[in-house]
């Protein structure tokens, strides 16, 4: 399919309509970020929650 790019009006050659290849390249380079590992306090139920009463239950 051919058509201009939506971005950077240039003339492209595509599988699927959106942005050429080098302005895909140029996005992915500018909004790539590196990930991180962040800290989350332990799951504690809320008070007004009760326990299953089958669970509970004595055999």
């Amino acid at each position: 399919m051919e058509f201009d790019c939506p971005r950077c009006h240039e003339h492209a050659a595509e599988d699927y309509f959106g942005p050429c290849g080098d302005c895909r390249q140029a996005l992915r380079a500018s909004l790539t970020r590196i990930g991180r590992q962040v800290e989350v306090a332990e799951y504690e139920p809320k008070v007004n929650v009760t326990p299953n009463a089958v669970a509970l239950r004595d055999d």
